[in-house]
């Protein structure tokens, strides 16, 4: 066995509090602090007719925001599990030997892989964050970021029954979303310096990162299971309080009279799809709702952009990538999702 340097023998060992202690019980605090939010706003919801007196405003916001928590809470947790098995089951040697050694080929792969994961965007964030962990370029995770949503069964399958093949909105939904993934991944891979884009907080955690001895395993998926909680749940609750403010201040009779036109009907469900922050796996049965007002490529750009990037995802990512990092993803993702929508709708 290698010998540890000299100097980090003769370090002298420290007195006071476990700073890894002192971080665990933090991310504890944080995740009851956010259960205890969540808590007061199930209470306003309930008592809100009554006693309360708030606003409608106030308790449309407060409806939309726990819908949007419990619609995501189930995979935001599905997806935390699976992060905690992909960083104590698999070792990160068989992870890097299965995926294709040829950068576009191992995108396309990992792309793919939310076939097999019936998972929405919000669960997607945790388990990529397990992926780089365990050595995957951060440019190849935020391509499966991008993709899996939209190539999950679940959300193929709603899709088809909310359009079928009309249009083309399932097939350009598919094909659009892989296309796009894959190329803002490629062009985030031309980053000369890719841990630059995740935040400092995560890149302690990655350098922090060992092999979990066996008989460890049960107390350390409990461990990294907390910590991964306490860290997306909070971003989740204050990225749905986020969209449901929103909400109640956007009008969208003002979205309904741009729904016509082929380039500002496309803005407007651009725009819809970054306030709504709906779950990629119901998503086509809401937008179906629209689909006499607004112009095909304007609900492909919908559909296309929602799983990608909405005001919750961009809590939720915040907790991985830097600010920098992630104003330039939102614009890469928009133009292309314009682009798209613009095409289909100009196509003869």
């Amino acid at each position: 066995m290698t010998q540890p340097p000299v100097e980090a023998q003769l370090r002298p060992v420290p007195t006071g509090p476990d700073p890894t202690s002192r971080h665990h019980h933090s991310l504890v605090r944080r995740l009851g602090t956010a259960l205890v939010i969540v808590a007061v706003l199930l209470a306003i919801r309930i008592l809100s007719p009554g006693s309360l007196g708030l606003g409608d405003a106030l308790q449309d916001a407060v409806t939309l925001a726990i819908s949007v928590i419990v619609e995501s809470l189930p995979f935001v947790v599905l997806g935390i599990g699976l992060s905690v098995a992909v960083q104590l089951w698999v070792p990160q040697w068989l992870l890097l030997r299965i995926l294709p050694r040829n950068s576009f080929l191992r995108r396309a792969t990992l792309s793919l892989l939310g076939v097999l994961l019936p998972v929405c965007e919000c669960g997607n964030v945790p388990l990529a964050r397990g992926l780089v962990t365990r050595g995957v370029p951060v440019s190849d995770a935020m391509t499966f970021l991008l993709a899996a949503p939209i190539l999950n069964p679940i959300t193929i399958v709603v899709t088809y029954q909310a359009f079928g093949f009309s249009d083309g909105i399932l097939v350009w939904r598919v094909v659009g979303g892989f296309v796009i993934a894959n190329l803002v991944g490629w062009l985030f891979s031309r980053h000369p310096h890719p841990e630059a884009m995740l935040t400092p907080r995560f890149q302690d955690a990655c350098a922090a990162h060992e092999e979990p001895a066996s008989h460890d395993k049960p107390a350390q998926a409990l461990r990294l299971f907390v910590t991964e909680s306490a860290t997306m749940l909070p971003a989740l609750f204050v990225g749905a309080a986020v969209a449901g403010l929103i909400q109640t201040a956007v009008s969208r009779n003002i979205l309904l009279t741009l729904g016509q036109n082929p380039l500002w009907s496309v803005l407007a469900l651009i725009g819809l799809a970054f306030v709504i922050a709906i779950c990629s796996t119901v998503d086509a049965f809401f937008i179906l709702s629209f689909g006499s007002t607004f112009t095909p490529g304007a609900i492909i750009a919908f559909l296309v952009l929602g799983p990608m990037i909405d005001i919750k995802m961009l809590v939720l990512l915040r907790t991985t990538f830097t600010a920098r990092t992630l104003t330039l993803l939102t614009t890469l993702v928009v133009l292309a999702a314009a682009v798209l929508g613009l095409a289909v709708n100009l196509a003869p």
